[in-house]
């Protein structure tokens, strides 16, 4: 069964607009988890303007489903992984400045950087994804340097899914099956949202988990936190 994990990043994006701590990032994860969702993800950055590296340390405590940290993998970055030791680790190639996600890693161009930390983060007992385009080499480089899963990034296919959805997501599909071949661990997320996520869950049968959460969020602000969740956990249950 694929996993749904909710990114509380514009939870706490709210909360840094005022200050103080309303909304609480803390007990919206654990909102989430008793609403059913069965992942928690975020993404710290260096700006810290959204998830802040103190929350990681603090949701970390509370947290009883798959605790998932993205990010770059810098010096700071490996430290809070070190440190808390989450269910997985998911390397993602923007730099401090970058808005969001916008591409995957090149596994071939970048291949001994991310081997070694590949290497260092499974060393702490942690699963690692690497964020990869829907491109069968680079799959295969991510299975060289050794690591347990792949997060396909989406965006592309959200883009394209209203003008034709069958060719938006055969990429996909194609990439998937190369990874379920290899052994990997399959992953997406980026974009996935309530109109696009049943059908490629339809179509990619061994998908472990998405990360959801900008569009997640703001379905919430209409059909409320708990209901939102159940909707989304309904488009991965219907095949």
């Amino acid at each position: 069964m694929t996993r749904l994990s909710v990114n509380i990043n514009k939870i706490a994006t709210l909360r840094n607009a005022r200050g103080g701590n309303n909304p609480d990032v803390i007990k919206t994860a654990l909102d989430c988890e008793r609403f059913g969702a069965e992942g928690i993800t975020v993404h710290p950055r260096p700006d810290e303007r959204h998830i802040r590296y103190s929350d990681v340390l603090e949701l970390k405590k509370v947290v009883t489903t798959e605790f998932n940290i993205e990010g770059y993998p810098d010096e700071r970055y490996l430290k809070l992984i070190r440190e808390t030791k989450p269910a997985q680790a998911t390397l993602v190639p923007d730099g401090p400045d970058a808005i969001t996600s916008n591409a995957g890693w090149d596994t071939i161009k970048h291949k001994g950087l991310l081997t070694d930390l590949v290497r260092e983060i499974k060393s702490y007992g942690v699963r690692v994804s690497v964020f990869v385009d829907p491109v069968i080499t680079q799959v295969e480089g991510a299975k060289t340097i050794g690591a347990d899963r792949i997060e396909l990034y989406t965006e592309p296919y959200a883009a394209h899914y209203h003008q034709n959805r069958e060719a938006a997501v055969k990429p996909y599909m194609e990439a998937a099956n190369v990874a379920h071949q290899l052994g990997l661990g399959i992953n997406a997320g980026h974009d996935l949202d309530l109109h696009n996520l049943n059908y490629l869950h339809q179509s990619i049968p061994h998908l472990d988990e998405v990360s959801i959460g900008h569009a997640l969020i703001c379905d919430a602000l209409y059909f409320g936190l708990e209901n939102t969740i159940q909707l989304y956990l309904r488009q991965l249950k219907n095949r």
